[in-house]
């Protein structure tokens, strides 16, 4: 590294705390996984103006950086690559006042996870991810894997409890994003994203009132494929318990020959269940159900925690897999894969089919509620060619996760390990919009470069036209009887540059473009997935229908109002619950006739940045909903109201994601920049317009027209 370099770092931060001693820098070379690498040079800053000064200084000199917290990533993803500069940020361990009355904290990078929940304990609340490392894990890894943890079934992932983030942007430049921004949802592209669109240096998180009633019980069977169908039929029976873990023998036996959880060694397979809340009555209920479930799934034992001791020691197990798996090899590799729920015991048969063909100990470890795989591969890294092997099985694992309609990665993210594997999940379109995504942040790619993202050659359909068939709707407008007509009027748009508007059902907005797509024909409920708590549908359904349908099998959609699918979501008109925290998939035609996808059918996936939030208030500026999958509940969802939201301030980066999306500015222009007084004009004007079944006429560059 060169010596200017360091003496600039140094006067930022100080001498002690820039590392460029060999020993040093090989403690920094690797994370809790099997990749290595090398790090120009460690610098650890201690607040987020340091973080900006480290960040400009390298952006100018062109050196890559990767930001780090404490190394329990199991992909890679804080490894350095290209002589890269570490910035840990284990120094930034403030938390901020706890907001009692709205019920969050500000927390920066470097807390531990599990030292959050003991600051919080006084005022009876908690941060509900909880991944197994949490004794070590910090809140910026967590936030860029978008992390779950054993009580992600009944809580959700990261990104549910993230409200604000301060980030350094690529170039040095600190900005704050909030859910509540007008404009994308930048926070959920930034959650997940591994450290490649910027440094988290502040984040506001959403707590919760810690339960006043928790009831864990630790259930024997003789084998592990009871353990998982048990799991299936829990919830297909609509009961959500906090966590459903599973763990076969051999988990059993390492944990308790090292932790004396009190686990038995007898048994095939365990599972460990929890439910809370507070209505006793209702727990004990629902637990004596699921008693009556595993019995019938052959369960030979069924023991609760006689006292909170008890418990946490069942949890120290739990927690306690991976530390104790590593007692017995040098090495342990750990995989990643989700599938829906409902796939888990074909998912777990492949996988034992995999261990058998390559001879492999593996130990079976599940978030079962969730869908969510961890095989456990003992190896010696230095055998090269049986931890090659260990490498191929363990990624064979992975592809039958994506054959059963899942990720490759639920919460461990992807970093180095399985960027390749990305190519198995999405199709080079996809690949081409998050590396479009990742360029609008990161032009230099300075920022964790070649993580995440594999690099591809031009997407297949780029410059295919296809042929439209018939002529154009004279009076400006057309409703499309499937996919294949809205494609060809797209692309048709797309070669001859044309303007094109996206419309529901007019009941949130009407647009100006000379010639609109009227979505209302694509309709369908492609898939209502009962077992695993999923419905997908396409955009032009209207809400109304949908939840109708759920509900008549006694489920329930959280989303709230009247229109289409695609409007709802376009507007962004369903507040409560939060449409990010309902939305687990999208399918998506772009302007340029190419369809890409985010997400799927499991509630855990950070495979690709979430770009189906994106969708959210984009008021058909991106793209065109063709599919969106939803999280559904089996209870009524408490918070239900639709409320309008207003046009937004088309902010540059705002711009730069357009492009990404519509480099040929083909769909509507809507977004333009407002001041505050012309928003409230406009929107005044558009709700009495609407009330009337009137189109405002609204002339200037400065405004859009709804």
């Amino acid at each position: 590294m060169d010596p200017q370099i360091i003496s600039d770092l140094i006067k930022v931060v100080g001498p002690s705390w820039v590392l460029t001693a060999e020993a040093d820098l090989l403690l920094y070379s690797y994370d809790s996984g099997l990749d290595r690498g090398m790090a120009g040079a460690v610098v650890l800053p201690k607040t987020a103006d340091q973080v900006a000064r480290i960040v400009g200084i390298l952006s100018r000199q062109n050196i890559s950086y990767v930001a780090r917290g404490a190394g329990t990533s199991l992909c890679g993803g804080p490894v350095p690559l290209q002589n890269s500069v570490v910035i840990s940020l284990t120094r930034m361990r403030k938390i901020g006042k706890v907001d009692e009355k709205s019920r969050d904290v500000f927390a920066e990078p470097g807390v531990v996870n599990l030292k959050l929940q003991q600051a919080l304990l006084p005022w009876g609340l908690h941060f509900p991810p909880d991944p197994g490392s949490q004794k070590a894990c910090t809140i910026g890894g967590n936030i860029a894997t978008n992390a779950g943890g054993p009580h992600c079934l009944k809580y959700g992932v990261t990104s549910n409890w993230v409200l604000a983030l301060d980030v350094v942007m690529p170039g040095g430049t600190p900005t704050r994003v909030t859910v509540n921004d007008p404009g994308y949802d930048l926070v959920d592209l930034f959650v997940g994203s591994e450290g490649t669109l910027g440094i988290v240096t502040s984040s506001k998180l959403k707590l919760l009132p810690i339960p006043k009633f928790v009831r864990t019980s630790l259930v024997s069977f003789p084998s592990i494929e009871d353990a998982i169908q048990a799991v299936t039929d829990i919830v297909a029976a609509k009961i959500i318990p906090a966590t459903l873990e599973a763990m076969d023998n051999t988990i059993v036996r390492s944990v308790e020959s090292f932790i004396h959880a009190g686990y038995p060694v007898d048994a095939e397979a365990v599972l460990l269940i929890e439910v809370d809340g507070n209505d006793l009555s209702g727990l004990e209920a629902d637990m004596e159900k699921i008693k009556s479930i595993c019995e019938k799934n052959k369960s030979s034992e069924f023991r609760f925690a006689g006292s909170e001791g008890e418990r946490e020691k069942l949890w120290e197990g739990r927690r306690g897999a991976y530390p104790s798996m590593a007692r017995l090899s040098p090495n342990v590799l750990v995989e990643d894969g989700t599938v829906p729920r409902t796939r888990l015991p074909e998912a777990l048969k492949r996988v034992k089919e995999i261990a058998q063909e390559y001879g492999l100990k593996v130990g079976l470890l599940f978030h079962a509620g969730d869908g969510n795989l961890h095989p456990q591969i003992i190896c010696d890294e230095r055998d090269v060619e049986k931890t090659r092997l260990v490498r191929e099985a363990g990624h064979k694992m992975l592809k039958v996760c994506v054959e059963l309609g899942g990720t490759i990665s639920g919460e461990h993210g992807i970093g180095i390990d399985k960027k390749d594997a990305m190519k198995w999940q999405f199709n080079r379109e996809t690949l081409s919009l998050f590396r479009r995504l990742k360029n609008v942040f990161d032009p230099g790619n300075l920022c964790n470069p070649d993580k995440k993202i594999p690099l591809v050659g031009k997407t297949q359909n780029a410059g295919k036209v296809q042929p439209i068939t018939g002529e154009l709707n004279p009076l400006g407008f057309e409703t499309p009887e499937d996919e294949t007509r809205l494609i060809e009027l797209v692309t048709h748009a797309a070669k001859y540059r044309r303007q094109i508007g996206i419309q529901g059902s007019k009941s949130k907005f009407r647009v100006k473009e000379n010639f609109t797509i009227i979505t209302t024909r694509l309709d369908k409920i492609v898939d209502f997935d009962r077992g695993n708590l999923t419905v997908t549908v396409q955009g032009g359904a209207l809400v109304d229908n949908v939840r109708k349908s759920v509900e008549a099998e006694g489920l329930f959609l959280g989303v709230a109002g009247g229109g289409t699918i695609g409007g709802t979501i376009a507007t962004k008109s369903s507040v409560a619950p939060p449409l990010r925290d309902l939305i687990l998939g999208m399918k998506v035609l772009l302007p340029t006739g190419e369809i890409v996808n985010f997400g799927g059918k499991t509630m855990k996936n950070v495979a690709g940045y979430d770009g189906a939030k994106l969708l959210i208030g984009s008021w058909g500026t991106l793209g065109i909903i063709l599919e969106v999958t939803f999280r559904l509940q089996p209870f009524p969802c408490r918070e239900l109201n639709s409320e309008r939201q207003k046009p937004f301030v088309f902010k540059e980066i705002h711009r730069q994601i357009k492009k990404a999306f519509d480099p040929g500015e083909i769909l509507s222009q809507r977004m333009t920049i407002l001041t505050d007084d012309d928003i409230k004009i406009i929107w005044a004007a558009n709700e009495s317009a609407m009330k009337k079944g009137l189109d405002i006429q609204k002339r200037g560059d400065k405004f859009w027209v709804d």
